[in-house]
């Protein structure tokens, strides 16, 4: 994981089972991928639906109609095995509950700073929300329920999703149900930057998006991160992340699948266990090897474990908790035998997972409810994931009565006075002459 080595620097009470190797590039950043994409931002910004045209034929192989029609999506849900849409519905139903109870604790309020000095705050939706649904080797079916859902649930007013066209020509049709599922209002059948694009400069719908979400490959995310300022964006992710504390209580052979279980996303995903327990730590590399052998992704978690992954043993819980916070993974799982106490100590994660019936999986399908989009790359120091609350602005008011002025009005002078700001200072004058002049 990236910060693995200053991890290990600040805590001496600990030693490198296994550990990230020194040589292996940077899996957040790509300056080739940084120079293609604002190539074709700029292309597209210049020449609009042509050249989201020319892309998507290039890039997709696909040159049909860019909108899907309401009625693809409607029956998007027809056209899967009854199971697969079961569990769609469950996904969708349970993160959106999670994010109407979010949003409800979200309550506009007024409070009075002094007398006759009312301040106040309006969480408003943003009104314009585009969201990239990912289709490509692996169809991330729950992004929908974490973009478009959680956005629904905010109350945000319009939201338009893109989606890459498949080798059939036709959009994934379960990641288009999971999309009407969660209340999309259009969708469009394009991949990538120009996908992206499309959204942010509003070249096919009523109006740009002011927001842009939801998770993509390195392009995407590139696209995103160079858009930010025009439009908001959810975080700036890099590849998916888990990291696991689990002392000799824990059993190797789920420490290790739920390692997999996140370096499947891709080759250069960081998967770190931190372990109080060196016997533990020998069985689970011993577990990743024998699992390795028969899992059908071996090409792709293997290479994310060999150049990514690391197991840290620690001497006491104490360092563990430390190490882990300097880390601070996108997901964190707790498998020790007091995952309370670890819980009420750690501060740097995107999301946690307590104990050996949670996994990362449960949340990436949307079966718990919580949101997947969540901060990399040590990101979660700063930053929370993907919730209700990205998608309203809390904007704040304030209210000063007459009879407040002498209260407000003469400090407002002696400061603006004492930086030369004389056109602040007269606003505030102007105002105690009159209220002088009435009283």
């Amino acid at each position: 994981m990236r910060h693995t080595q200053h991890a290990l620097d600040a805590h001496a009470n600990s030693i490198v089972f296994k550990k990230e190797p020194s040589q292996t590039p940077s899996a957040q950043y790509d300056p080739r991928v940084a120079e293609k994409v604002s190539s074709m931002l700029l292309d597209i910004e210049h020449n609009g639906l042509t050249a989201v045209r020319k892309y998507s034929l290039e890039l997709d192989n696909y040159d049909g109609d860019l909108e899907i029609a309401a009625s693809t999506i409607a029956s998007s849900g027809d056209r899967l095995p009854r199971e697969l849409r079961d569990a769609i519905d469950i996904g969708s139903e349970r993160t959106r509950a999670f994010a109407a109870e979010s949003r409800r604790h979200l309550a506009d309020f007024n409070f009075e700073t002094a007398p006759g000095v009312t301040c106040g705050v309006k969480y408003i939706p943003i009104g314009q929300v585009g969201a990239y649904l990912p289709a490509g080797r692996f169809p991330l079916t729950a992004s929908a329920f974490m973009s478009v859902g959680v956005a629904k649930e905010a109350g945000v007013p319009h939201v338009s999703a893109a989606t890459p066209p498949q080798p059939h020509g036709g959009p994934n049709d379960a990641v288009l149900y999971a999309a009407h599922r969660s209340g999309v209002d259009r969708a469009f059948l394009l991949g990538g930057v120009q996908a992206l694009a499309t959204l942010a400069f509003g070249l096919l719908d009523d109006a740009p998006a002011n927001m842009l979400v939801g998770a993509g490959n390195a392009f995407v995310a590139e696209a995103k991160r160079q858009l930010f300022g025009r439009v908001a964006i959810d975080l700036p992710a890099g590849p998916s992340e888990v990291a696991i504390i689990a002392d000799e209580s824990a059993d190797p052979e789920i420490v290790a699948a739920d390692l997999l279980g996140q370096a499947e996303h891709g080759p250069n995903s960081p998967a770190a266990l931190i372990t109080t327990s060196a016997q533990l730590a020998d069985k689970v590399s011993d577990a990743m090897d024998t699992q390795l052998e028969t899992l059908s992704t071996a090409d792709i978690a293997g290479a994310a474990w060999r150049d990514y992954g690391s197991i840290l043993v620690a001497d006491d819980r104490e360092t563990a908790a430390a190490m882990m916070d300097d880390l601070a993974p996108e997901h964190l799982e707790l498998l020790t035998a007091d995952d309370d106490w670890y819980h009420d100590r750690l501060t740097n994660y995107g999301s946690v997972f307590l104990g050996a019936w949670s996994t990362v999986a449960y949340s990436d399908k949307g079966m718990a409810g919580t949101n997947h989009t969540l901060p990399t790359a040590g990101g979660a120091k700063h930053s929370a994931g993907l919730s209700v609350s990205r998608f309203v602005k809390p904007l704040t008011f304030q209210r000063v009565e007459k009879k407040a002025t002498p209260n407000v009005a003469d400090a407002v002078r002696v400061i603006s006075d004492s930086e030369g700001m004389e056109a602040h200072s007269r606003t505030a004058t102007y105002r105690l002459e009159r209220f002088n002049a009435s009283a």
